[in-house]
């Protein structure tokens, strides 16, 4: 399985499987990182999913889209890098993806 390498917010690094043609929200999610909060369950329409992707993995993440974007432009976190994890389907090609799980806003 590919490795989906996650950093909370307290700078704690952990690698997990990810599971292939899951969001990372959901993997993430679904190994027990509370502060990734996902109120809207992935429907693109909270923000509270926000991951900034490392930039060493960012060419293997499709570009964001203009739903994506309307929503990170309310966050006060934001940067170049941000992203809401719930849009990014987890794929083989991703392996060794690193992502930051975002302040809360």
């Amino acid at each position: 399985m590919p490795i989906l390498i996650v950093v909370t917010r307290d700078g704690a690094e952990r690698e997990i499987e990810g599971r292939v043609g899951l969001s990372v929200m959901e993997n993430i999610r679904d190994q027990g990182f509370d502060e990734l909060q996902a109120l809207c369950g992935g429907s693109c329409s909270c923000a509270t999913c926000h991951v900034y992707v490392d930039p060493a993995s960012a060419g293997s993440v499709p570009p964001t889209s203009e739903d994506e974007n309307d929503l990170l432009c309310g966050s006060d976190a934001r940067n170049e890098t941000s992203r809401l994890s719930c849009q990014i389907r987890f794929s083989t090609a991703m392996d060794g993806l690193r992502v930051t799980i975002a302040p809360e806003d």
